[in-house]
């Protein structure tokens, strides 16, 4: 009989590690004071010496703090529990999207069991006509790329960039840990063996194949120097690559180019952070010229029968689509295809002879139809509080996929003729949501701001206060956090917990004035909004604070430590990953950081920007004897997005100035990093999910019912 992966409630009570309350000392950490001095205003930094990463006693200390978190968290029925759940919705079966190249079918797919998975091919159906076969566990095929041919113990992802256009070449990348970072590779698919041409070790984008195979296209990006568009001969020294595009732009800038129209034209872009973008055009055999420059918008284009669609909130916040002729591409002689509505369309797709416009509406989406001319004809039913996207399928059919907070994504194919629909990919992920259930609860923020937090929960629970809840965000660089399945959110779920998602401004939910108004000096309305969104949780009944955790991670580590020392009384437990917390100094992390970022958060050389981001800024807001809640940090090595000595740092700090007794533990990895997401192997997925999730249910008091199967 095949096992049921919903769970089977035993009454089970698990508590914290140390039942009594009291937990051993954390590790010693000098305080060794420095003081800085900021448009005339002191700070004294104690754990400076904790951000020389490669010191001994740093060293030492990280070794110690990685022994004290695993002596709070332990070993116990709670974490096994935890484990083997995650275990059986993580480690399936994963198959990625069959693309062509040459005469053959690529895939990636990771059979259960296998900690990463590999890329393979089988023959290509002969024929234009032919039907793509799909890739099964059980099918014929060969390996083409084993990630573990570089790394037996799993940690040196390997990442699939494209082919050459006759199929013969693979661009590969390899990524030490979690570093952003990657070397990439060239392979010779007739072989089997790799070109002696490589990229070395760096931040590159917009890596591909030139249109003859022989060379290839690609975009360095520097921390110190900037982005450059380079291209490079197959066979050549890299001090020979011709440098295309790309002077006179900082390293805060992102910058792309995309060859279409079968070479006639090359787009480029020019992104200043994640406020706006720069478009230019290069027609064949003329220069690089500028479209729409220092408008303070963002310009999506696509090219599509002689034509260019961009996806613009030029004077337009909620965002339009526009029509540009490439021959005369001057924005006076745009044209307006799809006007703005009061939702914000996010992305479009032509099927047919119809275009598919997917918009946001109160953070769910809703798809509509419209004639080429733009006028409307029709609507996609969508389920409710739900993300969706459409694309075409064969001929005369469109794919649908959805997913929300208890559904794994699952792809329809609609009869674009008859409008009926029939399950072409089921979900990767088997889940049961029987018996649980998803909220939608608005709240209201600081200045009228009004935006809603999704609940997670078992049905028919009292709204007693009871329940110990995880409230996650992230609140920034114009990202839409929309519903969509979490292993980590249906595992806390299911134990017995509340899982909730707050809208946060930052984001691009309700379009680019909500994103601009979280960022630079309005940085502070992302945390009025996650405390607000905490305080509506507990004044409905859903939990309180004794049993309320926050957590995120990156942006969303900054969000829940701001949040934390601004009103440390809200919360039980803290859960803080791979975050940005001594912002005042963040300008001087330039080694290992996001430099585009400054334009987000903003730069402490500016006066104004100074005065917002001392208000906020995690490390320096640390109190003594303040009664902080639980805390859990997790960092690693190789984050070179967001500088690790910034958790180190604030680990030290939290521990010594706390007052409550609650533990502050740090997890460090040491091949850990920002990009670990991309290729990370399994069991460590299982392993660190499963820690935090023990750290989360002791501090919040979680009675797990047993996850057994039945």
């Amino acid at each position: 009989m095949r096992p049921s992966l919903g769970p089977v409630l035993l009454a089970l009570p698990v508590l914290a590690a140390c039942e009594s309350g009291a937990y051993p000392a954390p590790p010693p950490s000098a305080a060794r004071p420095v003081t800085d001095s900021y448009h005339g205003v002191e700070f004294v930094d104690d754990y400076r010496w904790l951000e020389d990463q490669a010191a001994p006693e740093t060293r030492a200390w990280i070794e110690a703090q990685n022994a004290y978190a695993e002596s709070v968290v332990g070993e116990g029925p709670l974490r096994e529990a935890f484990r083997a759940r995650l275990r059986e919705l993580i480690d399936r079966a994963d198959v990625g999207d069959t693309r062509k190249a040459g005469g053959f079918e690529y895939f990636t797919m990771r059979r259960p069991g296998e900690e990463m998975g590999s890329l393979y091919r089988r023959p290509a159906p002969s024929g234009d006509e032919a039907e793509p076969v799909e890739p099964v566990l059980d099918g014929t095929y060969e390996e083409v790329l084993d990630p573990t041919e570089f790394d037996a113990t799993h940690r040196t992802p390997v990442e699939v960039i494209g082919y050459s256009e006759d199929g013969r070449l693979l661009a590969y990348a390899i990524r030490q840990g979690g570093a952003d970072e990657i070397e990439v590779r060239f392979r010779d698919l007739e072989t089997g063996m790799d070109l002696p041409d490589r990229l070395p070790n760096a931040l590159y984008s917009g890596i591909a194949f030139d249109e003859d195979g022989t060379g290839l296209y690609y975009t360095h990006r520097s921390r110190t120097e900037g982005p450059r568009i380079r291209h490079h001969v197959l066979g050549s020294e890299l001090s020979d690559d011709v440098e295309l595009w790309g002077q006179g732009f900082g390293p805060t800038t992102y910058i792309n180019m995309e060859r279409v129209g079968d070479g006639a034209y090359r787009i480029f872009t020019a992104q200043h952070g994640w406020a706006s973008n720069d478009l230019y055009l290069q027609r064949r055999g003329a220069g690089i010229e500028p479209v729409l420059v220092g408008s303070g918008a963002h310009l999506q284009v696509r090219y599509r029968e002689g034509k260019l669609y961009v996806l613009t909130d030029w004077n337009a916040p909620h965002y339009r689509l526009m029509v540009v002729d490439p021959e005369r591409p001057q924005p006076e002689r745009w044209l307006e295809l799809i006007p703005e509505t009061e939702d914000v369309l996010e992305s479009y797709a032509f099927i047919g002879d119809h275009i598919y416009a997917t918009y946001l509406h109160e953070v769910e989406n809703r798809i509509r139809t419209y004639d080429l001319q733009g006028q409307p004809v029709g609507e996609v039913e969508v389920p409710p509080m739900s993300t969706a996207s459409v694309r075409a399928g064969d001929e005369g059919k469109a794919l649908l996929t959805v997913s929300n907070h208890v559904q794994p994504a699952i792809t329809y194919e609609i009869d674009l003729e008859t409008g009926a629909r029939s399950v072409k990919e089921p979900p990767e992920i088997q889940f049961d949501a029987n018996g649980l259930t998803v909220d939608k609860v608005w709240f209201q923020s600081t200045e009228g701001a009004r935006a809603p937090v999704y609940v997670i929960h078992r049905e028919g629970i009292p709204l007693d206060g009871s329940h110990p809840a995880i409230l996650n965000g992230y609140g920034g660089f114009n990202v839409a956090i929309k519903p969509g399945f979490s292993t980590t959110a249906a595992t806390w779920v299911q134990a017995g917990g509340i899982y909730a998602i707050a809208t946060l401004r930052g984001g691009s939910e309700f379009g680019e004035e909500w994103h601009q108004d979280g960022m630079l000096t309005h940085k502070q309305h992302v945390f009025d909004d996650f405390i607000a969104a905490a305080e509506r949780l507990i004044e409905l009944g859903y939990t309180s604070p004794d049993h309320l955790g926050i957590s995120g991670g990156s942006n969303g580590g900054l969000l829940v430590a701001s949040a934390m020392t601004q009103r440390p009384d809200l919360y039980r437990a803290v859960l803080c990953t791979y975050p940005d917390l001594d912002m005042v100094r963040f300008f001087e992390f330039s080694a290992t950081n996001n430099i585009p970022a400054l334009l987000e958060y903003g730069d402490a050389r500016v006066l104004e920007q100074f005065e917002a981001m001392r208000q906020y800024s995690p490390y320096q807001a640390v109190r003594d004897g303040v009664d902080y809640p639980a805390v859990m940090l997790a960092t690693g090595d190789l984050d070179t997005r967001a500088p690790p000595l910034q958790a180190r740092k604030m680990t030290a700090r939290l521990q010594a100035a706390t007052a409550s007794g609650r533990p502050v533990i740090l997890w460090y990895d040491t091949r850990g990093g920002h990009a670990a997401g991309r290729g990370r192997p399994v069991t460590l997925q299982i392993e660190d999910t499963a820690r935090e999730l023990a750290f989360m249910g002791q501090q919040l008091g979680l009675r797990l019912p047993a996850l057994v199967s039945r």
